[in-house]
């Protein structure tokens, strides 16, 4: 309340002191006018009065001039009219002034004198019989020379009166203005500051005492600002340690070996014996953009970013990767890294600026023209080209430069490499430090040896690769298609007991890593649900009883073609369903600068319009198609309120929009459907598992989840969310990072490597 208080008597002195200024410069310039004003009249009045009593002097007519004077007397605020002789003596004078002039005879007598001195028009304010006046003088001349002197006597006194009322409504406006200052003050500082610091208070007073968990929306934080930011970030730390202590001390009493943050950070520090981490990526963790004047800094959608930032703020490090926001310039210091995250810097983030052309070639053509389709086996035919080749090796050999440098002076650094943009990094990094334990995560699936044997360069992307010490893959599966196609293309020795390759005395080793998410992420109160079931559709004129949903990026792996046609033969062949079931597929735009991309987003937007045009009625239709980047708080309520999930892609890594539908679901319904041919199907077996290109069976699978009885959907979800719940982000970290540790380093002069 002192705070308040000050506030609001500081702003009222303020509005003091600039209304007593004005008020000050206000009155001076009326009053500088007012006396300009009244001389300007006054000089006007003697002028035209000079020409008629010049001649009556002369002529010594002393009655006809004094009715002149009485004449002119008491108008427009001239109280009255005198004539001197030269020497100061009253010659005549106006009736009402005659008496007073007479007992004041030495009142005008510097006024005369300088009429007299100058010959020129005398004007000055002066005091008779406690009259404010203002005697304006002018010479009356006989022969060109002044022998007389003419003066006017005007009511000087309005003019203080005006400026007295310039004071007196300035000091009520200034008073009333304070006033409401105060009162609007007052509810302001009451309403944006002291309430909210009043709620805050409460809030985290019932974060330590444990008393909720509910999701804090500070008020008014226009006015606190960063203040507010940092008091929620604050209490949302508080919250996160103390779930977090309570959860360890569960797993210990309960001898659970589920993974959480806190666990994980204790195991990195222990298995990398407090050294740095290097993670090296295509992908930034942290972007900054331009919007108008301001820089916003942003966190990617990305399933990498969720994976991989939790171990770098467990043992520190760099995070080497590409700038590609529109202020990424902006924020980096003269070595190109900036401490992210930005609210708590835990690591290092590394920029590295790749040209348009370059990356042209490496990230457009080699990686996702080239590789992409060549490891989905998604029937799109693979484009190789010399000039891809080229840039995708120059951009490799930029990363590894900059990720030897970052090694300078660290003894046995670890570092991880992530996805099929880096298939050369491995080895360039190994070459030059044999001290290095390197792992590489490859993110999308590994194609059997026929069809890798496509890519005229097969030999280098292999031998590169190898170059690691241990690479890892979502599935078994792909292991094994690895393994195959190293034993066909290359020289080495094979281990098919440990999978192991040995090759030039390095030894290798491929191992599944199966990546999960943070399964608490759905659930922790951040992102609180608004809307209904009912009004979730509601915006786009459709009225529906049952949802499905599908989240994509406009990729031609994820089957999506495949899905709609699904939806078209399940209202074909179930018309009760007609008007009742809607399909929401959120798809973002992806690669729009690869032609084979643009095709495909005009596809689906083509078969979309197709199969809606064949069943849209007023209020209602089959599928909702949904074509931007959207956020986790725009996706959720979907994934909340979706009786069925699809997930059909036609080949696929794990894909993690499965494992993020089941996390979504704490009221245990719904039903998952999911592609045989993702990683994710390996794992999530109570899901209804369809080959997505049997367009009849996937149909058949979408009316068997609709009714499907509510206790099987429980069961079902709930068997799939224990396993998400056991197998979570963190262990898969864990796992790779424990990898990583017992890695056993060839000496330099070669040797067998392996295992501790």
């Amino acid at each position: 309340m002192k705070v308040a208080l000050r506030l609001i008597f500081s702003l009222i002195a303020i509005v003091a002191i600039v209304a007593f200024s004005f008020s000050a410069w206000q009155a001076q310039q009326e009053e500088l006018r007012l006396k300009n004003d009244l001389e300007r009249r006054a000089s006007i009045i003697a002028e035209s009065l000079t020409m008629s009593v010049e001649p009556l002097l002369l002529m010594d007519e002393t009655n006809y001039l004094q009715r002149i004077v009485d004449k002119f007397s008491n108008r427009e605020r001239l109280v009255g009219i005198a004539v001197h002789d030269i020497r100061g003596t009253l010659i005549i004078a106006s009736t009402d002034l005659q008496s007073l002039l007479r007992d004041s005879p030495k009142i005008l007598a510097s006024n005369i004198q300088e009429v007299e001195r100058m010959n020129a028009q005398q004007g000055e304010f002066i005091n008779l019989d406690n009259q404010n006046l203002h005697a304006y003088s002018v010479p009356l001349l006989n022969n060109e020379k002044a022998t007389h002197v003419l003066t006017l006597f005007h009511d000087a006194s309005y003019i203080q009166e005006r400026v007295h009322r310039i004071w007196v409504n300035s000091f009520w406006r200034a008073g009333t203005q304070a006033l409401l200052i105060a009162i609007v003050t007052a509810f302001l500082v009451y309403l944006n500051i002291m309430t909210p610091i009043r709620k805050t208070t409460e809030w985290i007073k019932k974060v330590r005492k444990g008393e909720t968990s509910e999701k804090f929306d500070p008020q008014g934080q226009q006015l606190l600002g960063p203040l507010a930011k940092e008091i929620t970030r604050m209490a949302k730390s508080l919250e996160m340690a103390r779930l977090s202590a309570e959860e360890e001390a569960r797993l210990r009493h309960t001898t659970d070996s589920r993974w959480t943050p806190e666990r994980l950070k204790e195991f990195v520090r222990e298995r990398l014996q407090g050294k740095p981490l290097f993670v090296v990526s295509n992908r930034e963790p942290y972007m900054h953009i331009r919007k108008g004047k301001e820089i916003e800094c942003i966190v990617p959608a990305s399933g990498l970013v969720t994976a991989i930032e939790p171990v770098l703020k467990a043992c520190g490090g760099t995070w080497i990767a590409q700038g590609s926001g529109s202020a990424d310039r902006d924020t980096v210091d003269k070595d190109d890294k900036l401490k992210v995250p930005p609210e708590e810097p835990q690591y290092v983030l590394k920029r590295i600026w790749v040209d348009k052309k370059l990356e042209d070639g490496f990230y457009s053509g080699f990686s996702n023209e080239g590789l992409w389709p060549l490891c989905h086996i998604a029937h799109t035919r693979p484009i190789f080209r010399e000039e891809d080749w080229a840039a995708y090796k120059t951009v490799n050999q930029k990363f590894a430069t900059a990720a030897l440098k970052e090694l300078e002076g660290i003894s046995e650094p670890n570092v991880l490499i992530q996805d099929y943009h880096f298939a050369l990094i491995p080895e360039m990094i190994k070459s030059k430090r044999p001290d290095a334990r390197v792992a590489l995560f490859w993110h999308i699936p590994w194609p059997n040896p026929e069809s890798f044997g496509i890519c005229p360069w097969q030999r280098e992307i292999l031998q590169g690769m190898l170059g690691a010490d241990i690479i890892g893959f979502h599935t078994q599966f792909h292991c094994n298609n690895f393994i195959e196609s190293v034993d066909r293309f290359l020289e080495s020795r094979i281990d098919y007991e440990h999978f192991t390759v040995n090759r030039e005395g390095h030894t290798t080793w491929i191992k599944p890593f199966p990546i999960s998410i943070d399964f608490n992420s759905s659930n922790d109160g951040s992102s609180e649900i608004k809307e209904t079931k009912e009004n979730l559709l509601k915006k786009y004129n459709i009225q529906s009883d049952y949802i499905g949903v599908g989240v994509d990026r406009l990729d031609y792996t994820k089957g999506i073609i495949e899905r709609f046609r699904a939806v078209e033969h399940f209202l074909e062949k179930n018309p009760k369903y007609v008007g009742k079931f809607t399909f929401v597929e959120l798809g973002a735009p992806s690669r729009t600068m690869i032609p084979k991309y643009k095709e495909f987003i005009d596809e689906v937007t083509q078969v979309t319009e197709e199969i809606n045009g064949r069943f849209r009625t007023k209020n209602w239709q089959p599928i909702l198609l949904l074509m931007k980047h959207h956020s986790h708080a725009e996706i959720l309520p979907f994934y909340k309120f979706a009786d069925v999930c699809l997930v059909t892609s036609l080949h696929d890594g794990m894909n993690l929009v499965a494992k993020e539908y089941i996390s979504a679901k704490d009221n245990e319904r719904g039903v998952l459907i999911l592609s045989q041919f993702t990683g994710a199907s390996r794992e999530l077996t109570d899901a209804f598992i369809i080959n997505p290109y049997d367009i009849g069976q996937t149909a058949e699978a979408i009316k068997q989840a609709l009714e499907l009885p509510l206790f099987e959907q429980e069961e079902r979800m709930r068997r799939m969310r224990q396993r998400l719940q056991d197998h979570n982000i963190y262990r898969w970290a864990s796992e790779l990072v424990k990898e990583l540790a017992q890695v056993r380093l060839e000496n330099q002069k070669g040797g067998s490597g392996g295992m501790i």
